[in-house]
């Protein structure tokens, strides 16, 4: 009954697992969720993080509402001793966008990935202590992806020990670092090394932008906010920022030189240190950036689905109750995939972390071996899992109807806080040709001393996948781990020999893979979604605690394997690794899936642990009670603080009263 307690009650005991054990699954570890449960508890109890206003501030007080908040977490962060998690995770259920991030997540990770232990020892301190405030300027007006093609120049002076810091041109603008824009006192600066005329590549310095005494900026630096964004409160409250160098002097040792450095008499060398370390950085943000797409698919689908469990429409009879929309079967294939999506990018996540902690041992070690793997796995994923991700948030939003349209759902805003990931760390489309120029590489490999290894590992039993057909029979076939991983290794396997085969008729290789590139992202593609379903039934391979929990996950990972096959059902079968008669059994099986997942579906997205605070969404809320708080929430709008609007005496009246040619307009 519409008002009561708690709306959703009856589909939470439909349950058919341990719901606390699937918590602690997606969690991880039970200790990471007694601290992820205190730090959003902490977080939703405490009135200065309210956040449901923010859609209607104004650019100005949503800035200043944003450092406010960012100052307050640093009270309490302090205040309270968090330690490094703990203050992470605040930072995280807080949910806005802030200098933080990037501060955080960009300018210390950098220094300490970059810089010398020296270098590390004088910034690191000021940094953690934010007494300098740092972010990460790489982009530029006229390049993002094409690193190599940055304009801004770092020229050295070998009078004054000095780099001298220049924009030449307009495009050499720096040009969407976050936290740039009003905030940061301090830059991770990209540059291109000119040392006696001669250019050595882009290397990283850090500037000082604004003075620590008046914020200021210093002599030199023209520097400002590029804007508003795309959404309401969403990413506007980020300062992405612009800067422009003209001629600005920084000492020598303000460049990064752990891997590279330049002498006091301007000789320009290699440490001892692999350049491939530098790579480090890359694949910790990229991994991150994975981890954090199966939360916010997460939210999205946590919102459609609590939704779509308490919505009614049509289908009553002799007067009964209007169907559940979650029970119509429309619904649940755009629903349930994106359910198994979030379970399977967060299970690809957890390995991603263990693979970039193994590489960076690794790298310590003087070995280089798995790093080519890690930075394809880490591009492909990325490039992969926030596609989906944003396109599966929009996804949720059509599933809420016309309510889902509206900023109290959190639909929209979610949406546009979350689609720069497509762009930022790499535009998605120039992830994937990277993964396709590692597959190709493998691939003219073959046949060498140097065996595949990893995620490309299928590639050495090339031979028997592209003699692959399948030997599904029943629907139920395609429940079996092994069936669906032969269907995908070949597939992934053909598509890649053939766009191989291609590329070798063309005379000049890079012609080819600009004619080809189309092709090779397809390939990229179906290798990224290999990994995801091999790494979730991984995952069903090792201990998972709990009753039913298992079983839930194996229907999960079924339905994310199976939407995949149906969705790409023309490159199985034009590929042959499949007949179209085992492609309608899979879409048999996938059906009698989203059957079996709907009882559980609520308890499923119950496991997220996401508090109200941090889904900010009437839609959504954990009680169901979705009416009332719409309604509720309307009242809340400044257009309804009066009665009769501004404006009525001046347009409305005249109109009325058909006094439109002797009003004043």
């Amino acid at each position: 009954m519409e008002g009561s307690v708690d709306q959703l009650a009856p589909e939470r005991n439909k349950a058919e697992f341990d719901v606390d054990a699937m918590k602690i699954v997606w969690a991880g570890s039970s200790h990471v969720l007694e601290v992820s449960e205190r730090i959003a508890h902490l977080v939703a109890s405490d009135p200065a993080f309210r956040k449901d206003n923010r859609p209607m501030l104004g650019r100005k007080e949503l800035f200043k509402n944003t450092l406010r908040k960012a100052a307050y977490a640093w009270k309490r962060i302090t205040e309270l001793r968090l330690n490094e998690e703990e203050a992470s995770l605040l930072r995280v259920f807080v949910d806005e966008a802030a200098f933080t991030d990037l501060h955080w997540g960009m300018f210390v990770p950098a220094i300490k990935g970059q810089g010398t232990e020296e270098q590390q020892q004088k910034w690191l301190p000021l940094a953690h202590k934010m007494q300098i405030i740092g972010c990460y300027a790489q982009t530029e007006l006229g390049h993002g992806s094409n690193v190599q093609g940055l304009e801004t120049t770092a020229t050295f002076d070998p009078k004054t020990d000095e780099f001298v810091i220049h924009s030449p041109t307009l495009t050499s603008s720096k040009w969407w670092p976050g936290g740039l824009g009003k905030v940061s006192t301090h830059a991770i600066v990209y540059a291109r090394l000119i040392i006696d005329g001669q250019d050595y590549g882009v290397n990283g310095f850090i500037a000082q932008l604004r003075s620590l005494d008046d914020h200021l900026p210093l002599p030199g630096i023209t520097i400002g906010d590029i804007g508003m964004k795309f959404g309401n409160g969403a990413y506007n409250t980020m300062d992405n920022g612009v800067l422009r160098f003209n001629n600005v002097r920084i000492p020598r040792d303000q460049m990064l030189m752990r891997v590279s450095q330049v002498t006091r008499e301007g000789k320009f060398v290699q440490s001892s240190v692999p350049r491939q370390l530098v790579y480090g950085t890359m694949v910790f943000v990229r991994q991150t950036i994975v981890a954090g797409a199966s939360v916010a698919l997460s939210r999205a689908v946590c919102i459609a689905t609590r939704y779509s469990a308490v919505r009614r429409q049509f289908g009553s009879r002799n007067g009964g109750p209007e169907t559940q929309v979650i029970d119509y079967k429309t619904q649940q294939a755009r629903l349930f995939p994106l359910l198994a999506s979030a379970y399977a990018f967060r299970f690809v996540g957890e390995w991603l972390n263990w693979l970039y902690t193994d590489v960076m041992q690794r790298l310590q070690a003087g070995d280089f071996s798995t790093l080519p793997e890690a930075h394809a796995c880490t591009a492909g994923l990325k490039s992969l899992t926030t596609s989906v991700t944003a396109d599966g948030i929009e996804e949720c939003r059509k599933l809420c109807g016309g309510h889902g349209y509206l900023c109290s759902s959190g639909l929209p805003e979610l949406f546009a806080a979350y689609v720069p990931t497509c762009t930022y760390e790499g535009d998605n489309v120039v992830l994937q040709l990277q993964v396709a120029r590692h597959l190709i590489k493998t691939i003219s490999q073959l046949g060498s001393a140097k065996k595949p290894v990893g995620t490309t590992a299928y590639f050495g039993r090339l031979e028997q996948l592209m003699q692959y057909h399948s030997d599904v029979q029943k629907a139920e076939d395609w429940l079996k781990p092994n069936v669906v991983l032969g269907a995908f290794e070949a597939r992934a396997a053909r598509k890649s020999v053939a766009v191989a085969q291609n590329l070798s008729k063309f005379s000049n290789p890079e012609e080819g893979f600009q004619e080809l590139s189309a092709d090779l992202v397809e390939a990229a593609v179906a290798h990224c979604q290999l990994i995801i379903v091999s790494k979730f039934i991984e995952k069903l391979q090792t201990d998972i605690p709990g009753k039913g929990v298992k079983q839930q996950l194996e229907s999960l990972c079924s339905i994310y394997a199976l939407f995949l096959l149906h969705k790409h059902l023309g490159d199985f079968l034009s590929t042959g690794c499949i007949t179209p008669e085992q492609g309608y059994l899979a879409d048999e099986q996938l059906r009698s899936l989203y059957s079996q997942v709907r009882p559980n579906a609520i308890a499923l997205v119950d496991a997220f642990n996401h508090t109200d605070h941090y889904l900010g969404s009437v839609l959504g809320c954990y009680d169901g009670n979705v009416y009332p708080k719409l309604y509720a929430e309307a009242w809340k709008d400044p257009l309804n603080d009066l009665v009769v609007p501004d404006g009525y005496q001046e347009y409305i009246r005249p109109l009325l009263k058909q006094q439109l040619r002797n009003a004043r307009l």
